[in-house]
């Protein structure tokens, strides 16, 4: 039942590809980076309230039994108020969709380009014009095919990797965290993963908001995205010695790693998002963010259990000579950061 409401949860929410597609038309293109920063930061936030609403509002009779008698609906049935509250966000949202502007507007500025890359493509030669006519046929072909546009499509590859790899970490963090020394874990309770998550989660919050567009705007996305999939690696490499620390020390390390290792992930992922809204042209935008989460949710949907999976293997396997399993979880994590290849600017320009 749980598995089939998550499912359905899962195919009901079109909200993501649609949200990611206005946040880039509203911003003009220097303020993408906060656009796209703000999107994933509403989550970020998300993630920490409504793990709270359940925790707190759950089972509201056993709780608060001034507030709350067994007999009320609330004893009854012990989880009606947090669906009850989460219900009626729900529906405050849907209702403030209603007073969205549309999207499809054009900046004054905007026009003002326009003209002047009309004018100069007027002054062009004329053997300048044959060759972008000709080159320009192949364009319009590409871009109506979103799966043929070259720019989409490792956009959304690199995502999706990225996607597997940061749920996969997400799914073994807390695992590793909470297991026993003597399979080389950190013995945390589940009090101290939650305070490092808190931490992370807040520090990524500070950076989405004020820390990344300055970043995106005065080194652009590319470089940033290839230093943090770089510095992931170097990162989840540490990891495992971890293990060999006690104390304070351990505590600090283990919460500038996670800081870190989530900056890192937020970088990478605003990166691809605002790569793949600036692949297409405006009138596709929403369908390729369709396609983009689609196949995200896919990759998302292997990751814990094949990142469990490993885990269970690792455990199993502490003292291996070939690969002991005390290193391979993180090292094969670390591996599924390196990126391909290509990346693109904002202009969509392919970088080797």
């Amino acid at each position: 039942m749980a598995i089939v409401t998550r499912g359905l949860l899962g195919l009901l929410c079109g909200i993501l590809g649609p949200i990611k597609a206005y946040a880039s038309e509203v911003c003009r293109k220097e303020h993408q980076a906060l656009g796209i920063s703000l999107v994933t930061s509403s989550r970020a936030i998300a993630l920490v309230i409504g793990p709270a609403i359940g925790g707190f509002l759950a089972q509201p009779a056993k709780k608060y039994p001034n507030l709350f008698s067994e007999e009320s609906i609330f004893g009854r049935f012990p989880y009606f108020l947090p669906c009850f509250v989460i219900s009626v966000l729900a529906a405050g949202a849907c209702l403030a969709c209603i007073w969205l502007p549309e999207t499809l507007h054009m900046y004054h500025d905007d026009k003002v380009e326009a003209i002047e890359e009309m004018e100069a493509q007027v002054a062009d030669s004329t053997s300048e014009d044959r060759k972008a006519k000709q080159s320009g046929s192949c364009r319009m072909a590409s871009t109506k095919n979103l799966l043929k546009n070259w720019q989409l499509m490792s956009a959304i590859t690199l995502y999706c990797v990225f996607s597997l790899h940061d749920t996969a970490y997400l799914e073994i963090f807390s695992l590793w965290a909470v297991s026993s020394r003597k399979y080389r874990g950190l013995s945390f309770t589940s009090q101290e993963v939650g305070t490092v998550l808190a931490i992370s989660g807040f520090g990524v919050l500070v950076y989405q908001l004020l820390i990344y567009p300055f970043l995106a705007k005065y080194a652009g996305l590319v470089k940033p995205f290839r230093s943090a999939a770089v510095l992931s690696i170097l990162l989840l490499a540490t990891y495992p010695f971890m293990a060999n620390l006690y104390g304070v020390e351990l505590k600090v390390l283990i919460n500038i790693a996670s800081l870190l290792k989530n900056m890192f992930a937020a970088t990478i992922t605003i990166a691809c998002n605002i790569l793949q809204n600036t692949a297409v042209a405006q009138e596709q935008r929403g369908v390729a963010n369709g396609i983009s989460v689609t196949l995200m949710s896919i990759f998302k949907a292997v990751a814990p259990a094949a990142a469990g999976i490993m885990f269970s293997w690792a455990q199993k396997n502490i003292t291996g000579l070939f690969i002991p399993g005390k290193h391979i979880a993180h090292i094969t994590h670390a591996n599924c950061t390196c990126p391909d290849s290509f990346a693109f600017d904002l202009n969509g320009n392919k970088y080797s």
